[in-house]
């Protein structure tokens, strides 16, 4: 599903008009983006939270040069489902 499709189906099941709705998920993404960005969770009850991890350092290889590579210790953003979403997903099967 992409973006327009979500505004659409949104749109459809709450009345709300496309611009409206288009204005709201935007705000959303961008909020979450924000506070995940800056270390803050974003934990959406019965949905699923956003959270920073943080990778370790390491040493990776370029197998192309066949040289090794430092890796700084970084972090980056996650996503864990919460239990429901993940029960409704599994019943897919």
């Amino acid at each position: 599903m992409t973006k327009a499709q979500l505004v659409n189906e949104i749109s459809l099941a709450t009345g709300i008009d496309r611009p409206t709705v288009i204005v709201i998920v935007e705000a959303f993404m961008e909020k979450v983006k924000k506070n995940v960005s800056e270390g803050e969770n974003v934990y959406l009850r019965t949905f699923g939270s956003f959270v920073t991890k943080t990778r370790k350092a390491k040493i990776a290889r370029n197998i192309s040069k066949d040289i090794s590579v430092a890796v700084p210790a970084h972090k980056i953003p996650s996503f864990k489902p919460a239990a429901e979403f993940s029960a409704e997903v599994r019943k897919l099967r």
